[in-house]
């Protein structure tokens, strides 16, 4: 037979148990998931570092490649034109043309040459 329960009657010792139970498993399943959402592998301090770092490497790459576009017009003008290959050798390697005069200036007395 069924058995009818009264509304005002107090839970039984086992079912508030089982209750309580099952409360405090369910917070501390919650818990568990916040803590990965917000630490775990792909949590949200994981984001933010990785979006860092990706706009950090980002602004390097675009530095890399304005550098890169520089050092391929350098090594374009070396191939084709004569006056950049004469301007470099001048400037790196001291070298001048045949019949020019090379003048050394050197520093009076009392004035030191911090390059020694």
């Amino acid at each position: 037979m069924a058995r009818h329960v009264a509304r005002n009657t107090p839970i039984a010792l086992p079912d508030r148990l089982a209750r309580r139970a099952l409360q405090l498993g369910l917070l501390f399943v919650t818990v568990v998931l916040v803590v990965n959402a917000l630490v775990g592998e792909r949590g949200f301090f994981a984001s933010l570092a990785a979006r860092r770092a990706y706009h950090r490497l980002s602004t390097e790459m675009d530095a890399i490649k304005v550098e890169n576009a520089r050092l391929r017009t350098t090594a374009r003008r070396l191939r084709d034109d004569p006056d950049a290959i004469e301007a470099l050798a001048r400037q790196e390697l001291g070298l001048i043309r045949p019949g020019e005069t090379v003048f050394l200036l050197h520093d009076g007395p009392g004035v030191r040459d911090d390059r020694e």
